[in-house]
Order: structure tokens, then C-alpha cells, then sequence
């Protein structure tokens, strides 16, 4: 008989390290408190003052425009929150710091004023910016390079992520209809303070994760020294130089804002080319050539899929028959249908993709990824025939969007916790949580251009969006799958060593190993 005490950090739960789970409901809770004030935010923006549940009274058009800023913001902060883990705090610092800022932003959004309005969206962009990264990376950091469980570890996370937004979305909006806005956006951060109790407890659980260490052979990576190495890259500094003039010139021409937001463009954009640069092993460099790739492919899908939060939510409110057995359903509770499919789904999806790649057939995270955008626009199709009823009758059934929403999840499980997995397998160590930021800065461009196709559809009519996003999304999935064979030649084999875990010889919980 074996006496020997098993540490906490080493503990295993149902197959998975116990770890998980902490970070399973740390993550569920914050997601509650983001999905619940994102669900009503839009629908309190175009709410008339002169309602019994008054909101701003703003215009769909502007009430998109400050949703797509918002949303963009609060996963471009992603890539300084993943800086500072990087370079001063660590993974695990980080992720607590952002979680007492979320507090406090949660907090002051509550209040019944202009300008708190403004600041706990403030407080809630660096909040999330420092947080969402960071605890994505700890989940990779909880499992041995080669080990299968990972992908599964991830989608186990992203129920976490959804059982949030489900109870979020449901009683948020329920809160909010029956007592007023700032009675949902107060809910939602009591549920933040909640994942941050948890957080704090679980920390004996994360011990070996997170941590932050400075490499003792001095040759640790210095962000400024990228960007002065820049001058002496001719190639490098011709290329930042167009960039930062086409950004002076989207200045002059669409404004301040625009003008900023592309400056801040190509600064990432000299960053990644300097990162190149930097790698020295050529498989190092393949390999980030792929993620960069990926990266647009979560462009792609997020810019399509986050019409949810928007057009898609405000057309629920306005063009949506939501009266079922005599009682009207608030239209925030439809962005629930996704994480309820989620819950439903996940393990199902998850455990489909694995038997078929230990069975020898393609499941490689790229092409679930691109088989993910087709699925995701295919599910338009139904929007589309939702907005021919509306032209035709006056109104929408809520099937359409119950149809919708079941394929954009699908779409969903088989690319985005895929993509969260993927990083981790192809990020240089010292880059590994610049990579996540980055990775959901591209998720904040997605919402970007979610916000301006919603924008778009003043103009253009819902019908026309819908139908347009369905075939952008299919054509560029089946680009991708075109050439599949070249990408996972420069992935060197990072997911060919994947196997059972009975063939995994050592599962304690490790920090992310340097890809070589």
C-alpha cells in the first residue's frame, strides 16, 4: 500500500488535474459577470429615456459602433495583459490582478450615472485584458507536451466558459427586465467577486503553473530592445515606416479613433516581425508562420460569429415574435441558446475529433478550425430566412434563431477552444502568453468588424449582411482546407506525438515546454 501524500497541485480529478476545474470556475464566473452585461448592454443603449426601463436612447447605429469599440478593446488589451504576465507578474498574478480590477469595474457600472457607465467599461477593458489571456495559458501550462487530454482539457474549460454565459444571459436578463438595467449590470459583478473568491482559495491547486521566472542565462526577451532592434532591420523598418504613414493617413481621413486603432496595428505588426526575427531554429519560425495564419482565422470567425452580442440581438428585440405560452421572452435570454448547446455539446465534439485522429484521419486544429467558419456561416442561412419572413409578415419566428445559434455553436466547439489549445502547442515559451493576447486581440478585431458589419445593416438591410457573411465565411473555411498539406508541413509535427494518456508516462502538472 501506497502512503505517500499526493501535494495539491499534483491531484487529479475525473481524469483531469484539480487545477482545471479551479480555473473551470474561475473562468465561469467571470464569464457570467462579461456575457451577462454584454447581453443587455446593446438593448440598454437603444432603450428610450422615456421608458418605464429607461436606457440611453441611443441609435442601433451608435449603440453598434460603441459595441464594436468595446468589445474590440476589451481582447486587444489581451496583448499588454499578456506583456505584463510575461515580463513583471507571471500568469498567475496577472489573472488575480484582473479579476479584482473586473470587480471594481463590474461594481461602478452598476451606478446610475454617465459616467460610471464609462468607467466600468473602462475598468472592465483592462480587467479582461489582464485576466482572459493569463488563464487560458495556465490551462495549456497544466499538461505534459504530447498529451492527448489537452484539446479535452480546453473544452472542458470552455464549458466553464459557457455555463457562465448560460446563467448569465438568463438571469441578467431577467433581473434587468423585472428591476432595471443597472440592477442586471449589478448581478453580473457579484458573480466576478465570486470567481475571485474562488480564484484566491484554489491557488494551492496551481502552484507549479504561472509562475513568473526570469531565465537565469540572462537571454531573457526584451519587448523595448524588439523595437529598437527595428532600426537596425532595413526590410523591418521600411515596412513599419508604410504602415504608420497609412495610419497618419486613416487619421486625417476616418478620425481620431480609426487612427489610433491602426497605429496600434502596425505597432503589433512590427512586434510580430520582430518576433520572427528573433526565433532562431527554423522550426520555431514555420511554426509561427501557422499561428499567425490562425490568427486570421479567428478574425474571420469572431467577426462573423459576434454578431450575437449585436445585430443579431437587437433584431431579436425588435423583428423577433418572442411571446411563448403568453409570456414574453427578454431577447438577451436567446444569446443563452449558445451556451446551453455548448454544455450540451462540448464533450460530444471534443471526444469525436479525438477518436478520429487516433484513428489516422484529419482532425488537425487547422482543419477543424476552417470546418468550424463553414459550419459557423452556414448557420446564417437561417438569419437569412428569418429577415424573408419579417419582409414578408411583420415578424420572425424564433425557431430561425434557436437554428442559428445551434450551428454557429457547432461552428463554435470546433474552432475556438481548438485555436485556445493550438497556441499553447506552437508558441515559444517566452512568447507564450503574447501569443494568447495576441490571439484574442485578433478575437477583439473579429468583434471590430462584427460591430461595423452591424453598422452596415442600416444601410444595407440585415438580409444582406446575413446572406453576405454566409458566403465570405464558407469560401474562406474551404481556402483553408485547400491548403492544408503546405500548413502542416511548417508545423513540424507539433500534433503528431499527440496519444492516449495511459501512453503519457508522467501527468503531473508542468510549465509550458519551449517548442524545438
Amino acid at each position: 500500500m501506497n502512503s505517500q501524500v499526493i501535494p495539491a497541485h499534483k491531484k487529479e480529478l475525473f481524469g483531469h488535474p484539480v487545477g482545471l476545474y479551479i480555473l473551470f470556475l474561475t473562468e465561469m464566473w467571470e464569464r457570467f459577470s462579461y456575457y451577462g452585461m454584454r447581453a443587455i448592454l446593446t438593448l440598454y443603449m437603444v432603450a428610450r429615456t422615456t421608458e418605464a426601463n429607461p436606457g440611453l436612447g441611443w441609435s442601433n447605429g451608435e449603440a453598434l459602433a460603441l459595441y464594436g469599440w468595446y468589445t474590440m478593446l476589451v481582447y486587444v488589451m489581451s496583448i499588454p495583459g499578456g506583456m505584463i504576465a510575461d515580463k513583471i507578474l507571471g500568469q498567475k498574478k496577472s489573472v488575480l490582478y484582473g479579476a479584482i480590477i473586473l470587480c471594481f469595474g463590474h461594481g461602478v457600472l452598476a451606478i446610475e450615472h454617465d459616467w460610471a457607465f464609462y468607467t466600468g467599461l473602462g475598468l472592465i477593458i483592462l480587467g479582461v485584458g489582464l485576466l482572459k489571456p493569463n488563464v487560458s495559458t495556465l490551462v495549456g501550462g497544466l499538461y505534459k507536451e504530447g498529451d492527448i487530454r489537452r484539446d479535452k482539457g480546453f473544452s472542458i474549460f470552455y464549458i466553464g466558459i459557457n455555463l457562465g454565459s448560460l446563467l448569465a444571459t438568463t438571469s441578467v436578463a431577467i433581473v434587468a427586465k423585472e428591476y432595471g438595467w443597472h440592477y442586471g449590470f449589478g448581478l453580473a459583478g457579484i458573480a466576478m467577486l465570486i470567481g475571485l473568491v474562488v480564484y484566491i482559495w484554489g491557488q494551492k491547486f496551481l502552484t507549479h503553473v504561472g509562475n513568473h521566472v526570469k531565465e537565469e542565462n540572462g537571454n531573457e526577451v526584451s519587448i523595448p530592445q524588439l523595437y529598437k532592434d527595428i532600426f537596425n532591420s532595413p526590410m523591418q523598418l521600411a515596412v513599419t515606416g508604410i504602415l504608420l504613414a497609412a495610419s497618419l493617413y486613416g487619421w486625417y481621413v476616418l478620425g481620431w479613433a480609426y487612427g489610433l486603432l491602426f497605429i496600434f496595428l502596425s505597432a503589433i505588426t512590427a512586434l510580430m516581425m520582430m518576433i520572427y526575427k528573433d526565433l532562431e531554429l527554423q522550426v520555431n519560425k514555420d511554426r509561427y508562420l501557422v499561428l499567425l495564419l490562425s490568427f486570421l482565422i479567428v478574425i474571420v470567425f469572431w467577426g462573423a460569429f459576434e454578431q450575437a452580442g449585436g445585430l443579431m440581438n437587437i433584431y431579436t428585440q425588435e423583428k423577433t415574435n418572442r411571446v411563448l405560452l403568453g409570456y414574453e421572452i427578454p431577447a438577451a435570454m436567446f444569446q443563452g441558446l449558445n451556451a446551453a448547446f455548448i454544455i450540451l455539446f462540448a464533450t460530444a465534439i471534443a471526444g469525436f475529433w479525438a477518436k478520429r485522429k487516433l484513428k489516422g484521419n484529419e482532425a488537425s486544429s487547422l482543419f477543424k478550425m476552417a470546418v468550424g467558419v463553414i459550419i459557423m456561416g452556414l448557420g446564417f442561412v437561417f438569419m437569412v430566412f428569418a429577415s424573408m419572413e419579417f419582409e414578408s409578415e411583420g415578424s420572425s419566428a424564433m425557431y430561425w434563431l434557436v437554428l442559428a445559434y445551434l450551428f454557429h455553436t457547432i461552428g463554435e466547439l470546433c474552432a475556438s477552444p481548438v485555436a485556445l489549445s493550438f497556441i499553447t502547442k506552437l508558441a515559444p515559451l517566452r512568447y507564450a502568453s503574447l501569443m494568447m493576447g495576441v490571439y484574442f486581440a485578433a478575437t477583439g478585431l473579429g468583434n471590430k468588424v462584427a460591430g461595423l458589419l452591424g453598422e452596415g445593416s442600416e444601410e444595407l438591410g440585415e438580409k444582406t449582411i446575413f446572406l453576405g457573411i454566409t458566403i465570405f465565411t464558407v469560401i474562406f473555411g474551404l481556402l483553408v482546407i485547400a491548403i492544408l498539406k503546405p500548413l502542416k508541413r511548417l508545423t513540424h509535427g507539433a500534433e503528431d506525438k499527440e496519444r492516449k494518456l495511459e501512453e503519457v508516462e508522467d501527468n503531473e502538472p508542468f510549465e509550458l515546454q519551449e517548442n524545438i
